[in-house]
Order: structure tokens, then sequence, then C-alpha cells
């Protein structure tokens, strides 16, 4: 026996060529032919394209639009008797806005009117109240909860600093009226 007649027991293995790069052989899953299967082959996912979409200014918060909701005299004159008080709940009462929509209703004076209003917790237009008024209605407090608190809370700030001023004043005051008196004390002796 010689060299070139030994052969070994197990046959070696060739490697695949084909589908370079992964272990999953002949294509690495990438499929057969077309753009997905060639090489630097990058697609844009459709989500990037709506988040792009986005508006990304510094401090942007989406949120919908909460705009009064505007009613002119002659829905009121139509939808009203005479002598109503004209309030947020009334009017989701008669059906003209939506039960647990927009409690913020703007009254604009758009028609005329005979009737007697009494609106309460609405806002209203300056021509819309003078029609009311001129009908021998009336317009009570604006509908602007959020501000008159903070204007209320503001007023209570105020006054109680105002307090606290002048105690620290009428303390300030004791505390020098004594130290004079020491002070004269110790001069006459």
């Amino acid at each position: 026996m010689q060299i070139h007649d030994i052969q070994p027991n197990t046959k070696p293995k060739k490697r695949k060529r084909i589908g370079r790069g992964g272990k999953r052989g002949t294509y690495s899953g990438k499929g057969i032919k077309g753009q997905k299967c060639r090489a630097g082959a990058k697609m844009q996912p459709m989500i990037r394209e709506l988040i792009k979409r986005y508006p990304k200014l510094r401090g942007y918060k989406f949120s919908p639009l909460k705009s009064d909701l505007a009613i002119n005299i002659s829905v009121l004159d139509k939808v009203f008797e005479d002598g109503a008080t004209i309030d947020p709940k009334a009017v989701t009462r008669k059906g003209l806005t939506k039960k647990g929509g927009r409690s913020q209703i703007k009254i604009l004076g758009k028609g005329e009117t005979k009737k007697k209003f009494f609106v309460k917790d609405c806002s209203v237009s300056q021509s819309a109240r003078e029609i009311i008024e001129k009908a021998g209605g009336s317009v009570g407090k604006t509908q602007d909860k959020k501000n008159a608190n903070h204007k209320e809370q503001i007023a209570n700030k105020t006054e109680n600093t105002k307090k606290k001023s002048t105690k620290e004043k009428e303390q300030k005051g004791k505390i020098k009226n004594t130290k004079n008196k020491t002070q004269k004390a110790s001069k006459k002796q």
C-alpha cells in the first residue's frame, strides 16, 4: 500500500457558498430574487413616515382645540320661553349641546328677541348683552371658574401677606421700643 492509495473514512464536507453571512444556508432566509434579497437593501417601515409627519416642536402638546360653543340669540328665542334662566345645563336639556359635551357656552348677538332671559355661567358677547338687557333680562357671572378661583386665591394670598407684614412690622416696632427703653435705662444708670 502506498500513500496515494490511502483514502479518508469520511468524505470532507463541502462548504455552501450561496447566501453567505448566515447559518440558514442557500438563501439565508432572504427568499428568492427581488429588492428585499439584495445586498444593502434597506426599506423604511411605514410607521417611520407617520412619525416624521408629527410636529416635533419643543414643548408641543397635541390636544384637540377646546372652544366655546356659540349659540345665537335667535336660536335661544325659538327654544326657550319667556323668563327662562339660561345656563349650560339648561342648554343641554333643550338638546342644543350633547350630554357630557362642552360645558362652555358663548351667546352671540345674531337675531332679535323680546323675551326676558336670565343668563348664568355663560360668556356673552357685547351685542348679545345689549339685546338681553334691552328685552328686560340680565346677564350673571361668566363661566371662567378657573380664572375666578385663581383670582380669589391671589386675593387671599395678598390679604394674608398684608396681615403677615403688618404683624411683622408691629413686632419689629415692639422690639425696637423695648431696645430703646433698655438703652435709655442703661444710659441713665
